[in-house]
This record gives structure tokens, C-alpha cells and sequence, in this order.
């Protein structure tokens, strides 16, 4: 058990380094004794000792910092500053304007001496008062005391207890006495008040108990809803953004609600662009969509005609789609093997191999690294190739898919006015 006196004596065998102080209050201090001297020569050399680790263990009291500071000769001088400690009076007023400020109280606490309380424990004009046993006694301080000073300045930055020790009482004494106050004035101020809040008893609440189970979560919603409508307004931000924004917020949310990822997850520039513009069809554009691709595509520096192919690769399946219109690879020979002739039955038609892509007129069908056949048209002649229908695993029906779920165009076919090189 920390008894009174145990409280109110403290040794420090280490001191922060430096001579610098870093909080207010420590320069507040280091102020204290500059004032008083009238020779900067030795606050600088003071300054230096301090830096140097001329100081050795710092003994605080009430009322008194006790050190031996080693100079020039081999046995150091004992050193100390002296400033007065408060009467009990003193401290029954500083403590109940602590207890009573929630500030003050809270910024104590959190190891800093509060605004509130500056005039009052820091030194005054002439209060603190430096002392050596060196033979420089002729204008105090001595650079010994100013090297004790700068250190003491160390320590209250580190800890403002130390300064209300000089000031006369502990720490453990002043939280014990500083909680009975606050708890005190609580009483005062609402002395039979019910709370605000609803509350149990202490002891029912550690009590062990089996919480009940938590209620199950909600089912995720079927499809994304429509964002709401924002006026056109020109001081308002845009509201084709704004639509934007809140319909890819939304299909994002139900994708991690669904599935625990984030569809964006590692999408470069270009494929967000094209997931983006996936949303809207490109058939038929209005003004503000066509807005949106126009900006896509300056984006990334591709054309609008680019994007639209790319997003109607999106839409048959994302990024695989996309993969598959954009990056030609050399598949096995199996899938080849098998498909040519399959197809050959079916579509009474032979198919021409070149990479991962089997073409027959216009009608072309290319082989995913996910496996997927995906189905491509052209216009007779042209070799201009959309995406069209929905990706197999089989290639005969991949290329029955085609037009059943159209990707850009009312008719299975790419809208030609999206054919608008850097528009």
C-alpha cells in the first residue's frame, strides 16, 4: 500500500534526453527561471549540460528538485530549485475547481496540466528559486541550476504530476482524493435523477447470463432498386454522376451482400470503365448515356465504338468475356478437337481454326480461359466482330444462344451509331 509519504517523493534515475522542451507548461517553466537571469552566457551553457547528460538522478519533493550536476571538475554539485508548496487551503480550492470543470479533470487524467489551472501551479514571478553548491554564487542561477532546470522541464513534459508534487502532494493521494470530489459533485447535481438511459443493476449486469440468440438476418433483396431522381439544377452537382454513383453503389452492395466480394476488386481502369457502361444498353442511347460513354472513353483513350463492344463482352460475362474479346491465346488442341466437328454436324457448316477462335462467314465463336465458347457476329463481308448471346461450355450451343439475349441491340446486331471513331 502507497502511503502519503511514499507519495510525495520521487526519484528519477533516468530523464527523458534532450534539452528541449516539447509541451507548454514545460516551456512555461523553463520561462520561470529565465526571467530571472541576466546572463544568457550561462543558460546556454546550462542548456548544453542538460543536452550532454551533465544531470544525474533527479530527486523531487515537496517543495524541492534535488540533483547533482557534474561541471568542469571531477565531484559534482548538489543542486537544487526550490519553489513553495501550497497550504492545505491551497490544494482544497485548486482540487474542487478540478473536480467541478470536466476539462480540467479529464485533461489531468490524460497527463496534462489543464489551461485552467496555469496561473495557479506554475511558478510566479520570483517563486522559483534556483541553489548550488558550486562556487559561482555571485548571480544565480548557475549554468549547474539551469542544467537542472532544462532536465526538471523534460520530466513535467513527460509527466505533470511532478510539478503538482513540488507543489506539495502525489499522485496516487491526488486521484483518490480527486475522484471522491468529482463523485461528490455528480451527487449534488443530480441527487435522486433517473437516468437519461435505460440501466440494470451492477450485479445483474455481471452476472452470467445466456444472451438470447440474435435475430436472423434480413434476405437479401432480389434485384437493386432505382436510385431517386435529382433535379437539374446548375449549382447541383451533375445528376447523371449522381445517378451513376448511387445505381454502381447499389449493385455493389448487393454483390457483397450476395456473394462476400467486391465486383471492383482489382479491375483496372479499362475494365471499370467497361463494367460501368455495361449498365446502360447501347442501343437506342439517350443524350445522358451517351454523355456517359463519350466520358468513358476519353478516360481510358479508347473510341465509343471500343466500349460498346467491350460492355456488351461485359455483359455475356464479365471479366472472362471481356478477356476473351480482347486477348487471343493458343488453347490445347482437345476443345478444338472436339468442337470442329460438332459444329460441323449441327451447323452443316465448317468452322476455320485460328488461336482460340473457330469463324465460319459471320459467325465466329472463341474459347475462354474459363472454358466458355463465346459467340461473335459480323455483317457479311465486314470483319467487324460483336459479341452476341450467352457463353458454354458446348460450342453448338453457344452458337444457338446468338440473339437470345442481345448485347447490343434490339436485333442481336451493335448499334451503329456507337460506330463513332474518338467521338
Amino acid at each position: 500500500m502507497i502511503t502519503a509519504r511514499d507519495d510525495r517523493r520521487r526519484t528519477f534515475e533516468t530523464v527523458p534526453a534532450g534539452a528541449q522542451t516539447v509541451s507548454w507548461w514545460g516551456r512555461a517553466w523553463v520561462s520561470a527561471l529565465e526571467e530571472v537571469s541576466r546572463d544568457p552566457a550561462r543558460l546556454a551553457r546550462g542548456r548544453m549540460y542538460a543536452a550532454e547528460g551533465h544531470v544525474d538522478a533527479v530527486t523531487i519533493t515537496p517543495g524541492r528538485i534535488v540533483a547533482y550536476v557534474r561541471g568542469s571538475r571531477a565531484r559534482p554539485y548538489r543542486t537544487e530549485l526550490v519553489l513553495p508548496a501550497f497550504a492545505d487551503a491551497e490544494w482544497d480550492e485548486l482540487l474542487e475547481a478540478v473536480a467541478a470543470d470536466p476539462a480540467a479533470l479529464a485533461a489531468l487524467l490524460e497527463r496534462e496540466v489543464p489551461q485552467s489551472l496555469a496561473g495557479t501551479v506554475l511558478p510566479g514571478a520570483g517563486e522559483l528559486l534556483p541553489r548550488c553548491s558550486c562556487p559561482d554564487v555571485a548571480r544565480p542561477p548557475c549554468k549547474h541550476a539551469a542544467a537542472l532546470c532544462y532536465r526538471a522541464a523534460r520530466l513535467l513534459d513527460e509527466d505533470p504530476f511532478v510539478l503538482l508534487l513540488l507543489r506539495g502532494r502525489g499522485e496516487r493521494e491526488l486521484l483518490d482524493e480527486l475522484t471522491r470530489r468529482n463523485a461528490a459533485h455528480a451527487a449534488r447535481e443530480q441527487p435522486d435523477k433517473a437516468p437519461d438511459f435505460p440501466g440494470v443493476p451492477a450485479r445483474a449486469a455481471l452476472a452470467r447470463t445466456v444472451l438470447p440468440p440474435l435475430p436472423a438476418p434480413l434476405p437479401a433483396p432480389a434485384a437493386v432498386g432505382l436510385p431517386p431522381a435529382y433535379p437539374a439544377d446548375p449549382a447541383a452537382p451533375d445528376p447523371l454522376a449522381l445517378d451513376q454513383l448511387a445505381s454502381d453503389a447499389a449493385v455493389r452492395a448487393l454483390a457483397v451482400l450476395t456473394t462476400a466480394e467486391d465486383p471492383i476488386a482489382g479491375l483496372s481502369l479499362w475494365q471499370d470503365a467497361v463494367r460501368l457502361a455495361s449498365a446502360h444498353p447501347t442501343a437506342g442511347l439517350t443524350g445522358a448515356a451517351r454523355t456517359l460513354y463519350r466520358d468513358l472513353a476519353r478516360a481510358t483513350g479508347r473510341t465509343t465504338t471500343d466500349l460498346a463492344r467491350a460492355a456488351a463482352a461485359w455483359r455475356q460475362g464479365g471479366r472472362p468475356a471481356l478477356a476473351a474479346l480482347e486477348e487471343p491465346w493458343d488453347p490445347p488442341a482437345g476443345p478444338f478437337d472436339r468442337a470442329r466437328p460438332a459444329l460441323l454436324a449441327a451447323a452443316q457448316v465448317s468452322f476455320r481454326p485460328d488461336r482460340n477462335r473457330l469463324t465460319s462467314g459471320t459467325s465466329q465463336l472463341r474459347l475462354g480461359r474459363d472454358g466458355l465458347w463465346y459467340a461473335y457476329e459480323s455483317r457479311p463481308d465486314d470483319t467487324d466482330w460483336w459479341p452476341t448471346g450467352r457463353p458454354s461450355p458446348d460450342p453448338v450451343t453457344a452458337l444457338t444462344r446468338r440473339g437470345q439475349s442481345p448485347a447490343h441491340g434490339g436485333d442481336g446486331r451493335f448499334s451503329a451509331s456507337l460506330r463513332e471513331p474518338n467521338c
